[in-house]
């Protein structure tokens, strides 16, 4: 008898990834769009790379390396995109929107540790949970099967540069990421006075994530944290915006397929330094208008899941909480040389909820469904404003504390028409409730001030959609949506200066005093198309378009919105890219985004002209891992607007940037 083999060698197994279940297959009946990491690597900014899918909507057209830090919220379908944003934002399944105001500081997630990210737009709260009003973009952290090493470093015009590190093993990921730019003048021309100053921005973000194998059982701990320093474009207007989280992962999924459970802990904590001024005659001198030194929020929460199989039926069951507390402090009423008046307003919210699905793959039909419940309250509400000449306290109100109940839930199907030939079709519900930021803080941009509103109520919205989807000659879909959302939180016009009027005081001559209110609803239908393929060896392409038809009904409480486009919503958005291969060393990337127009304000009286950003670049691969490459944003110096005042005054998105810079990777 020969000899029998010797056993095979004990392989120690590494997780690579951040702990994870498999998915159960279901968005494939939803409008979802892939961005790969290939995507991400051309733009400098996670958010600017998120532009490229369709209906992606920043607030005020404006990224990142620009915004102020409370505008930076993301919309999806371009429905009533909002400073907060009506959109929810994970990453490998922790919340990455703010405690205090919802927006997400984009600077705290360089692309460059981010293996991709999955936009599902409508599609429900399903298992994702508060937030996810219009949609998703869940975010992935880099996998690190044999280690990775990757950097990168730029230098542009305006004395802009920007430089980024990612390294890992098996067990350790570490990225760090920071830029700093002198920035732009967003007004120009003859109205630019000498009140208006550059946009400048300095920011720096680390993360670490450290993982293995307890028992069976993956584990993986993250720790991050970030810094924004922005001058906000007028002479004394500035913020600072910092943050650190942590989140904790354990999960033990099936060896094959779905199965397993996962639970999630996580912490963020956030603190925001912004002034505003106001603006004099002539945009000659700026007034200081209110300092808000602190805004400390911490937001907290919990998630867990257990998938299993039934039969056929892939299932999953799971439940979540989510509670921030947080309160700004700011001065204001500045009179005589100082500021007289000193407040301070916050409270604290608490969501929780729990959620079922389940996935039926048979054949040629893929039907998948689910429900969930949710319980919100608002609660401790505070806003004390005191005279800092004398110490009296001048308003004392707390504001009402509110607790809802809100059930969502989903329904899809895809209909294998032929091979890679699909039919597919959905109806969905969301909400949102409101953030701390709009519940209690007021603000100032300018001359127009805009009141918080502590009696707010969750946001909903009820969608359905179809749509045609095919892989060949080519990757194609093609779709409809028809979206209804209820209690939108708009920034209503309730005032014009100049006057005086109640809690907010006096309105200087070209302000608007508005108030975050539940306007009625929205009602939205749209189109969606999306294409993309190789063509040849050398040549990969894409288009994308998509059309938004929304209508306000601002009920009793809001009539003079009736008819009215909601703010901010453009009706088209067309985007397109190609990379070609000239050469074996040579890569070019060229990507244009088209939007229509849209309307700066509620009342439709601010219209924002319609542009078009082409952006160039250029590698050339110097060895198997670096190259050198150059890139034009921006490359026609398009004057894309951005924001207008209620004199008229406009201003507008960057210029023409050229960047050069090194990248390497492995």
């Amino acid at each position: 008898m020969s000899d029998l083999p010797p056993p095979p060698p004990e392989v120690e197994v590494v997780i690579v990834r951040a702990p994870r279940l498999a998915p159960l297959g279901g968005e494939a009946a939803f409008s979802a769009v892939q961005i790969g990491p290939e995507a991400l690597r051309t733009e400098s900014r996670l958010d600017e790379a998120l532009k490229t899918a369709p209906g992606v909507s920043l607030f005020r057209r404006t990224a990142s390396g620009a915004a102020n830090p409370t505008t930076q919220g993301l919309s999806l379908r371009a429905i009533a995109p909002s400073g907060a944003g009506r959109a929810l934002v994970t990453l490998d399944g922790a919340p990455q929107n703010d405690p205090f105001g919802g927006w997400v500081i984009w600077s705290g997630l360089p692309a460059e540790g981010l293996d991709g990210a999955t936009v599902v737009r409508g599609a429900g709260a399903g298992p994702y949970g508060a937030g996810a009003l219009t949609g998703v973009v869940a975010l992935q952290e880099r996998a690190t099967p044999d280690g990775i090493a990757a950097f990168e470093v730029s230098g542009g015009q305006r004395d802009s540069y920007r430089a980024a590190v990612v390294a890992g093993t098996p067990g350790v990921l570490a990225t760090v990421a920071a830029s700093r730019t002198d920035g732009y003048h967003a007004v120009r021309g003859l109205r630019q006075g000498a009140a208006d100053t550059r946009l400048r921005l300095d920011d720096a973000s680390a993360a670490l994530r450290v993982q293995g194998d307890l028992g069976g059982i993956q584990a993986a701990a993250r720790v991050a944290a970030y810094q924004v320093n922005q001058e906000a474009g007028l002479r004394g207007a500035r913020s600072n915006a910092t943050g650190q989280s942590a989140s904790v992962t354990l999960a033990q999924p099936a060896m094959i397929g779905v199965g397993g459970w996962r639970v999630q802990g996580w912490l963020r904590r956030s603190d925001l330094e912004n002034s505003s001024v106001a603006v004099g005659v002539g945009r000659a001198t700026t007034t200081p208008a209110n300092d808000q030194y602190a805004t400390p929020a911490t937001g907290y929460g919990l998630n867990a899941a257990v998938q299993g199989l039934s039969g056929a039926v892939a299932w999953e069951a799971g439940a979540d909480v989510r509670l921030t507390d947080g309160k700004v402090r700011e001065r204001f009423r500045f009179m005589n040389g100082e500021f007289t008046r000193d407040r301070e307003a916050g409270g604290k919210t608490l969501v929780a909820g729990a959620y079922v699905e389940g996935v039926l793959d048979d054949g040629p039909w893929l039907l998948t469904g689910g429900v969930r419940l949710d319980r919100s309250r608002a609660y401790d509400a505070v806003r004390r404003e005191i005279d800092t000449t004398n110490g009296a306290v001048v308003l004392d109100q707390g504001g009402p504390n509110r607790a809802d109940t809100t059930p969502t839930g989903r329904l899809g199907v895809r209909y294998a028409l032929a091979e890679g030939l699909y039919l597919r079709g959905a109806a969905y519900s969301g909400f949102r409730p409101p953030t701390l930021n709009e519940l209690h803080r007021p603000f100032r941009v300018g001359n127009d001030i805009t009141e918080a509103n502590p009696a707010l109520k969750p946001e909903t919205l009820q969608g359905l959609e179809a749509g045609l989807m095919g892989e060949a000659p080519f990757r194609w879909s093609a779709g409809v949506f028809w979206n209804r959302l209820k209690d939108p939180i708009t920034n209503v016009t309730v005032g014009i200066g100049p006057g005086t009027f109640p809690t907010a005081g006096f309105i200087p001559v070209g302000g608007v005093l508005r108030q975050r209110q539940n306007a009625g609803e929205i009602e939205a239908w749209g189109l969606e198309a999306e294409a993309g393929g190789d063509a040849g060896l050398a040549t990969a392409w894409r288009l994308a378009a998509g059309y938004t038809d929304a209508e306000v009904d601002g009920g009793t409480g809001a009539p003079q919105l009736t008819g009215l486009r909601p703010a901010q919503t453009p009706k088209w958005t067309v985007t397109g890219g190609v990379t070609i291969r000239p050469a074996p060393r040579l890569v070019l990337n060229a990507d244009a985004r088209y939007e229509s127009a849209r309307w700066e304000d509620d009342l439709n009286t601010r219209r924002l002209s319609p542009g078009v950003q082409v952006d160039l670049r250029a590698g050339w691969r110097l060895t198997a891992h670096g190259e050198v490459f150059v890139a034009a944003e921006n490359l026609f110096d398009a004057k894309l607007e951005v924001g207008e005042t209620a004199d008229g005054t406009e201003s507008f998105a960057a210029p023409r940037t050229i960047r050069v810079g090194f990248a390497w990777r492995r």
